[in-house]
């Protein structure tokens, strides 16, 4: 009688701790969704209303025939692009493609285009729907697809190298040009994300003067196998500072 009164008290003690934990979690999940909207919205998309209209791409719910032509276009071309750049393709991000401002307001996105979230994932407006925004975004993804946890890259090189990938002809000459510089560095870049962004924000020639410092340093240095170099010595524990300056460079012909 008294071992069953005893294994009676562990199971209430036991269920009552497993009810504190799962509230714990439902409102740590409600305090990350909605202090972190952006972050929840990808690792669940469907939880907010979203649909999937291939594997790994989601959008708002009954697009139209067109509209779902536009969207994978779109990332096709954007993949295409990254592809082309590196030689191949590491990552596959969750793409969050909303086609109104309502919805990319609910998910967490604001005045930007797009934005890559955590690297592993793409949000774009209906203003990013377009492959140079998608690819610029997925860049990034690819980027740190193939940086190890420990390497770290400055912010201004992560852009630069986006606009290059994209091939953004608001921040680059185009291909044909001896140099594809439009607007030159005149002192170092942002290396923070924070510098970044307060920079970018008063300076709209900031992304082309990372494009111009990152395009330079690539025709430097082999290009993609440059690229590739670079990525393998910091995987290796080398400092990006001791391998790529942060001093504008001069043009080379």
């Amino acid at each position: 009688m008294a071992a069953a009164r005893n294994g009676s008290t562990r199971r209430k003690i036991w269920t009552r701790i497993l009810a504190a934990v799962v509230v714990l979690l439902a409102a740590a999940t409600a305090t990350v969704a909605l202090a972190y909207p952006s972050l929840a919205a990808t690792t669940c998309p469907t939880c907010y209303g979203l649909t999937e209209l291939r594997p790994g791409i989601y959008t708002e719910q009954d697009p139209s025939p067109a509209q779902q032509a536009r969207i994978t276009q779109t990332v096709d071309t954007a993949a295409e692009r990254v592809e082309a750049f590196y030689g191949t393709r590491l990552s596959s991000p969750t793409l969050l493609v909303c086609l109104t401002e309502q919805c990319y307001r609910h998910i967490g996105g604001h005045k930007e285009r797009g934005i890559a979230v955590l690297n592993r994932a793409v949000m774009l407006s209906p203003r990013g729907l377009d492959p140079v925004i998608a690819s610029h975004e997925m860049s990034h993804v690819e980027l740190h697809a193939r940086l190890t946890a420990a390497s770290e890259v400055p912010q201004w090189f992560d852009e630069g190298l986006a606009v290059v990938v994209s091939d953004d002809p608001r921040y680059l000459a185009p291909r044909s040009a001896t140099d594809r510089c439009l607007v030159r560095p005149d002192a170092p870049l942002p290396v923070s994300l924070d510098d970044w962004l307060r920079t970018a924000g008063k300076d709209a020639n900031t992304y082309a003067k990372a494009a111009c410092q990152v395009t330079r340093w690539l025709r430097s240095n082999g290009d993609r196998q440059g690229l590739h170099s670079l990525i393998q010595h910091l995987n290796d524990g080398t400092p990006f500072d001791s391998l790529v300056t942060n001093q504008p460079l001069h043009h080379q012909p």
